[in-house]
């Protein structure tokens, strides 16, 4: 699978993020966000696109967040911040707009998604993620 060129690749990203921050419904307001800036989770949630994928890729999003909308809010009120298993320290990325690209990605690619990941970051955040969503195919459980 080929990568986007280095120039293009942080434009895309900001292009998807801004749709993703559209969806105010959907994540924690900007205050109380984990990370003011989840672009390393982003990154790797990005690589998990096919370059096949990535011409209609924010329409999918959009497409996947509004046919998501009573799940995602649930998520974001039962582990975003302020909720008791955020207060725990778990559940970081519940409500960063980077989440609905990792979400998307957890329900259409998810061992592209899991690889990436296990290469890049830690695979608590996904785990946590995973067990949040409950998606069809638990790949770290």
């Amino acid at each position: 699978m080929e990568e986007p060129a280095p120039a293009a690749a942080p434009l895309y990203a900001r292009r998807v993020l801004a749709v993703a921050e559209g969806f105010t419904w959907a994540v924690a307001a900007p205050g109380t966000r984990h990370w003011p800036d989840g672009g390393d989770f982003l990154d790797v949630a990005l690589s998990a696109v096919g370059n096949e994928e990535r011409a209609g890729y924010i329409e999918r999003l959009e497409a996947f967040v509004e046919g998501h909308r009573d799940r995602l809010e649930e998520l974001l009120r039962a582990y975003g911040p302020g909720s008791r298993p955020a207060s725990h320290g778990r559940y970081a990325l519940v409500g960063q707009p980077e989440t609905l690209v990792i979400l998307e990605r957890i329900e259409t690619n998810p061992f592209l998604l899991r690889g990436r990941w296990e290469e890049e970051l830690e695979t608590v955040f996904l785990d946590d993620l995973e067990f949040a969503w409950g998606p069809r195919i638990r790949l770290s459980r």
